[in-house]
């Protein structure tokens, strides 16, 4: 960096630690393609790189409503909420976005939080494409169509940039007003996955959902539709980060077979996709699919954090808890256990 500022004097005009961490980036991806197979990393044309990073601020850069950053000096801004006593500030990163800019400063303090204990109602979730989600108790989200409300207005404004001559201002202004439409659509998703979080938080001590690669599902014929939703969000970002601000414990388990099992007796209930009702031929269960599988990613999230229930409504053991044939052994012993006894 040092030789590369001799022979392009521009690069002084930007602080040395913002190019520093844009060469860290770089690295890392380079990194991250030769070690997990990534693509080639793509260069950033202009504009379009979406924010730089300041590793080091002062505790004092913000006085009322303006930051100090380096190079730039005072900048006015519209501070969300005060920073807390006790913190203090460390980076502070630039980010772009169609609205304008924004700045995200990240705070430390000297504190150590303990992880949620389980306790309270346990709550199991299946998310899918026809209902949002699924819980164990019943309950069943419909799945809000983000992309459809804002589609129409998108596809005029997309037809409109086809004639623009590329490099044009119009072209530019165009680009501006169709990435604002795809932010609007970004933050209503968001803000519904915000809403639902803590609404389930609000009934729940435990939740669990499955294990997913969302990633897989993406790729297939439902594809748009799993995109829209912003299931991989909901489960593997937000959900989470709201259940350790409400202290519920959050888990997940294994996902294979929570549709092919009964919640209530543990049977094998073999079905396809075109089968949205579980009924059980054993103990004559008869409930939605998706409710079932809630029930059983409930059941195995029980077991796995080690809160077995004796009971459960149909009056059987709970189901998930054991293995299927180790719970039939267990069914065995308690009924010789229970037999009169027999004196020669």
């Amino acid at each position: 960096m040092t030789e590369a500022k001799k022979t392009n004097p521009g690069l002084k005009a930007v602080h040395s630690q913002v190019l520093q961490d844009v060469m860290g980036r770089v690295d890392a991806a380079f990194t991250a393609m030769k070690q997990r197979g990534h693509g080639l990393p793509r260069l950033k044309k202009f504009g379009q790189f979406k924010s730089f990073l300041f590793p080091q601020i002062d505790n004092d850069v913000i006085v009322e409503n303006q930051i100090k950053l380096p190079k730039l000096g005072y900048v006015t801004i519209n501070l969300h909420r005060p920073i807390p006593n006790g913190f203090k500030l460390k980076t502070a990163r630039i980010i772009r976005k169609a609205s304008g800019w924004y700045v995200a400063i990240a705070v430390q303090m000297d504190v150590s939080i303990p992880g949620s204990i389980p306790r309270g109602h346990a709550l199991g979730i299946d998310v899918g494409v026809e209902y949002f989600l699924s819980t164990s108790d019943g309950e069943q989200v419909k799945r809000p169509r983000f992309f459809n409300q804002l589609h129409r207005k998108l596809e005029l404004l997309q037809r409109r940039l086809k004639n623009k001559q590329k490099g044009s201002a119009n072209r530019r202004k165009l680009n501006q007003k169709i990435a604002k439409v795809h932010e609007q659509i970004s933050e209503c998703r968001r803000d519904f996955h915000f809403q639902l979080a803590h609404q389930i938080c609000d009934n729940a001590g435990l939740i669990f959902v499955e294990d997913l690669d969302f990633r897989i599902m993406a790729k297939g014929m439902l594809g748009k539709h799993t995109l829209d939703a912003g299931l991989g969000q909901f489960v593997n970002q937000i959900l989470p980060w709201v259940c350790w601000k409400r202290d519920v414990y959050y888990g997940k388990v294994d996902p294979n077979g929570t549709s092919q099992e009964c919640p209530d007796c543990g049977a094998a209930v073999k079905k396809d996709l075109s089968v949205r009702v579980h009924h059980c031929p054993e103990c004559g269960s008869t409930k939605p699919r998706d409710i079932a599988s809630g029930q059983v990613i409930q059941n195995r999230g029980l077991s796995a954090v080690g809160l077995i229930v004796d009971q459960i409504a149909c009056g059987r053991d709970l189901s998930g808890a054991l293995p299927r044939q180790d719970r039939v052994k267990q069914e065995a012993l308690r009924s010789d256990l229970e037999k009169p006894a027999l004196y020669a």
